[in-house]
């Protein structure tokens, strides 16, 4: 293996054109060109026909890094003859967008139409935002954003009120192929890989379109031995792996602990293991995956297992004890045992329906007879009067109502016929017959019916 890394030497590409990206070499000049998109871009897709009619109307282009948000948009300004003029909001101010403005205003003074461009359009603020408005309201600029994140999230409602919301994909397997394919064409030569090899450099590459290219250049500056084209695991020396697309505080790191949640609650613990070393390789916070696997054993699993609920507090004990890399497999033990757990919301479901009768009922007091009756002036008042000790009871059970007066009773609690609840199910039906019978009794004592 030594020798074949030896015998690999940088050459001068001749893919890119002086020195330019192959991704921006390669970026297309028509929309048919633009691969993964056919949704938004065929002929009956909704910019194939703003194409078709010469018409442009305002936008935000939604979708992950390498989609082609970039491409879509200056290919829209070239094929309706708008001036296309982009930003960045990590690098533009309110000044910058007066100028841009002034010009545009210009410019629509002489007929020319414009095109904004604003990358990462969720980076400017609420009042940033706002200053588009009467701009895009009056037709000087036609805005077309740019985002990574929900914009349902990060844009403010009234621009997002004057802007259609397009959706644009991650590239799949066929998409990233295509563009492997025109790299080799504007190289004149394959890439120097296996099949095997050219599939992992797919799976580096993470939907990433102009993440593929950059790959693909790297691989075209290597002069190979002509017999050795890279295996899988040489690729992986050879280039390096793209990072995982997962932000902490945005809308991908909700979308991971909603699919580990259905994962666990689905009852799959392949794919909830998948969900959860995504989030790990993403960066996320060992702590908040344990939390959040602890909150799934008391509202997914309840009684149904109880012992969830301390295989949780003893995942999370032993994290805090071995830490990274050691721990994470706690978490995993936890995550499967969570996943394969009889599940039942019963216990969550009581609580919501109890808190709602709390909230309806307001202040009313508990029954005089459960009270507890320390002093005589209390005695007197009829506090702790006619109070069954169950213990005494012949069934250690006496049946007595504990709801406050003038309140009738409710079953909030319904457990399932699953685990460890279908044992509770056999308890309180037993309970409820001798509730039944005892108030039964209670109710011909006095009418004097019974002897």
């Amino acid at each position: 293996m030594s020798d074949f890394f030896e015998d690999i030497k940088p050459e001068q590409h001749s893919g890119s054109s002086k020195g330019r990206p192959l991704a921006d070499f390669l970026r297309p000049t028509d929309l048919k060109d633009v691969v993964g998109q056919d949704h938004l871009l065929a002929p009956d897709g909704p910019l194939g026909r703003m194409v078709a009619s010469n018409r442009l109307s305002s936008m935000v282009l939604w979708g992950p890094p390498g989609c082609g948000k970039t491409t879509i948009a200056r290919l829209l300004a070239q094929l309706t003859d708008f001036h296309f003029h982009p930003i960045s909001a990590v690098f533009s101010g309110v000044a910058d967008l007066r100028k841009i403005f002034d010009g545009a205003a210009k410019r629509q003074r002489i007929g020319q139409r414009t095109l904004l461009f604003v990358d990462e359009i969720h980076r400017f603020n609420r009042s940033q935002q706002d200053g588009f408005l009467p701009y895009v309201e009056d037709g000087t600029v036609v805005l077309v954003g740019a985002t990574t994140e929900n914009p349902s999230f990060e844009l403010n409602s009234a621009l997002l009120s004057r802007c259609q919301v397009l959706v644009l994909r991650r590239l799949d397997d066929h998409g990233l192929e295509a563009l492997l394919k025109r790299a080799e064409e504007n190289a004149g030569r394959e890439l120097p890989l296996t099949g095997e090899a050219r599939s992992a450099l797919r799976n580096m590459a993470d939907g990433d379109g102009r993440f593929v290219l950059t790959l693909a250049d790297d691989l075209l500056t290597l002069a190979l031995p002509p017999k050795a084209p890279l295996n899988a695991i040489d690729l992986a020396k050879v280039v390096q792996h793209r990072a995982p697309v997962y932000d902490k505080d945005r809308e991908g790191h909700y979308n991971l602990i909603s699919a580990v949640h259905k994962s666990l609650r689905g009852s799959d613990p392949d794919a909830a293991l998948y969900w959860v070393s995504r989030m790990l390789e993403g960066g996320e916070d060992p702590i908040y995956i344990l939390r959040r696997l602890t909150r799934f054993a008391t509202e997914d699993i309840g009684l149904a297992d109880p012992q969830a609920l301390q295989v949780a507090i003893n995942a999370w004990d032993t994290y805090d004890r071995l830490g990274s890399p050691e721990g994470d497999l706690a978490i995993a033990m936890l995550v499967t045992y969570l996943a394969v757990s009889p599940k039942s919301n019963a216990i969550y479901s009581a609580f919501d329906k109890a808190i709602c009768a709390a909230r309806k009922t307001g202040s009313l007091a508990p029954p005089k007879h459960i009270l507890n009756a320390p002093t005589r002036m209390m005695k007197e008042l009829g506090y702790g009067k006619d109070y069954v000790y169950d213990h005494a009871d012949h069934d250690a059970f006496s049946g007595q109502n504990y709801f406050p007066e003038g309140m009738s009773r409710e079953q909030f609690y319904h457990p399932v016929e699953r685990g460890f609840e279908r044992e509770i199910n056999k308890r309180l039906d037993y309970w409820r017959k001798l509730r039944s019978e005892k108030s039964g009794s209670i109710r011909k004592k006095e009418s004097g019916t019974d002897p």
